[in-house]
């Protein structure tokens, strides 16, 4: 296998680290990017001189609250310096995630994941888009989040996956250069989710006896796009890959 070289946007994130970890394992050469390494996506400092000799830019930069409006705004800034930064340095291409339903979306979080596939797909850069399930590890957070001692978590259908996986199937897709650029309408957008459905409550209750902590099961009414989600919206299509631990196995090697 030939080694490239890689510039990861949202290196130190969640899912950044793991990207980081499994393209340093296969030998290729990384490039870290975030405000801690000094370079800055959305104001575009350290950018040309990240991109210097990199094959491909990979982007798993993320919003940090829920704020559709925010998010929105972070991403369509973030894909227009990527783009722009990237092709004043002949980098190759752009590789980015997104989640899986954002196409059907019509609120909240998800939704802005829109603006970010079109203004990724639609760069001067040749651009791909992974779509993935939601994480194992935002069961964590949806726990983290609650007020006082019980969590109110939607029986919502996911498939979750694992942010390793997710990483392994984004370094396979970067490393592909014969794979075509994807263009908005054309083939579909590959997906990544875990082995088997299951719901977000059930899921919370698994880390919740971990941890000690209540979860009481809710119908999810009021949350974005709620309905959607109830129908199956957001979980992955018939051509998505199937892989990774489920959240049970996950769980049980976290602990």
């Amino acid at each position: 296998m030939s080694s490239s070289k890689f510039a990861v946007a949202g290196a130190t994130g969640r899912l950044g680290r793991h990207v980081v970890d499994v393209l340093t394992e296969r030998g290729h050469s990384v490039v870290p990017m975030s405000r801690a390494t000094g370079v800055d996506i959305i104001t575009g400092e350290g950018l040309i001189e990240a991109f210097a000799g990199v094959d491909t830019i990979i982007d798993v930069a993320s919003w940090h609250a829920s704020d559709q409006q925010a998010a929105t705004e972070f991403f369509r800034t973030a894909a227009r310096n990527l783009h722009r930064a990237g092709q004043q340095a002949a980098v190759g291409g752009v590789l980015a995630v997104s989640i899986i339903g954002a196409d059907l979306a019509t609120e909240g979080f998800v939704a802005a994941q829109q603006v970010h596939e079109e203004a990724t797909l639609h760069g001067p850069l040749p651009a791909r888009i992974l779509r993935a399930a939601q994480f194992h590890e935002f069961v964590g957070q949806l726990l983290d989040w609650r007020q006082g001692d019980v969590a109110y978590i939607p029986r919502l259908p996911t498939q979750l996956v694992a942010c390793r996986t997710v990483a392994e199937t984004l370094a396979d897709l970067a490393a592909d250069t014969d794979a075509p650029a994807q263009a908005t309408g054309g083939t579909p957008i590959p997906e990544i989710a875990g082995p088997r459905t299951e719901t977000m409550a059930a899921a919370a209750k698994l880390l919740g006896a971990r941890r000690g902590i209540e979860v009481v099961e809710i119908d999810g009414s009021g949350m974005p796009d709620a309905e959607i989600a109830a129908a199956g919206g957001f979980l992955p299509s018939p051509h998505a890959t199937l892989a990774g631990p489920t959240f049970q196995q996950w769980l049980d090697a976290q602990f």
